[in-house]
């Protein structure tokens, strides 16, 4: 693998106007490898502001110790960068946020210098498209403090689409939500300025129509960080956050939150109040 060494973050107003031009069918990059670079950015300071909107848009505390998702936001725009790159085989934008699995190793003061670097790797074939594990590592000198692997789904055919689909499993949902969560365009349009992450399908009806979406949808790594508000201050110093997105969140909404105890830590879902359909579902448990 090549390191390339960034001079500071990627700006991703520019991201986005290249992820678009990219989606479009005679520009998109289209490929069967990925790209073998990793690209770093040493001594990040994470800045107060920035953090401290961060948790008041997702409904959490602001204190000495970086949330658990928080270093998403300070690696994506590295992570659009690499999948923006005209050698990453399918384009960003449409591209479909599945899975998202975070590891604290230990908690992250507010004041640490950063070393942040992202890479791809296994992609393989589902019965719905390609899927592609986009890895980010966040560490303080040698240490490594945090690792996240998102995992995207590019819809298209592949040799696994004539497959059934798994017959769903038996879930037994509580009757009463631990709480609820209310979500429309402003608190997603500040999360979009907070992030970085200005994808269409978030803030625009009309982009959001240009992808199949009758409406502007939640980012799934805000329902994700909201729905840890229903668990703070007993989340592990050394945490596993896996998180499964599911049926795209509709602005505005209302959302059922539930955060079940279980032996080795926490069973966590964000589902429709009525259908009880799940919007995520996530498991936090102690490494």
């Amino acid at each position: 693998m090549a390191r390339i060494e960034l001079p500071s973050l990627p700006s991703t107003l520019d991201i986005y106007s290249r992820a678009v031009l990219g989606a479009l069918p005679v520009v998109g990059a289209s490929g069967d490898r990925l790209p073998e670079d990793v690209l770093e950015l040493r001594s990040l300071k994470v800045d107060p502001d920035n953090l401290a909107e961060y948790t008041k848009v997702c409904g959490l505390r602001f204190g000495d110790t970086l949330p658990l998702t928080y270093p998403f936001v300070l690696t994506f725009p590295i992570v659009m960068k690499l999948m923006v790159g005209r050698d990453f085989p399918f384009a960003a934008v449409g591209s479909v946020h599945a899975e998202n699995v975070i590891e604290r190793f230990r908690p992250i003061s507010v004041t640490e210098p950063l070393d942040l670097a992202v890479h791809a790797e296994n992609m393989r074939e589902h019965r719905k498209g390609l899927l592609v594990d986009l890895v980010s590592e966040i560490k303080v000198g040698r240490e490594l403090v945090w690792r996240q692997t998102s995992t995207f789904l590019h819809q298209q055919r592949t040799s696994l689409s004539g497959q059934p689909k798994p017959e769903p499993k038996e879930e037994e949902i509580p009757p009463v939500p631990t709480t609820t969560l209310r979500v429309d365009q402003k608190v997603i349009d500040r999360y979009a300025a907070v992030s970085g992450d200005r994808n269409p399908i978030h803030v625009s009806s009309l982009g959001a129509k240009a992808f199949g979406f009758p409406k502007t949808i939640a980012h799934g790594m805000w329902s994700a960080a909201a729905t840890l508000s229903a668990v703070e201050g007993r989340i592990p110093e050394k945490a596993t956050y896996s998180v499964r997105f599911g049926k795209p969140v509709l602005l505005p909404s209302s959302l059922n939150l539930y955060a079940q105890h279980v032996a080795d830590g926490w069973d966590l879902a964000l589902r429709h109040p009525k259908k009880l359909y799940p919007h995520l579902t996530a498991t936090l448990r102690t490494q």
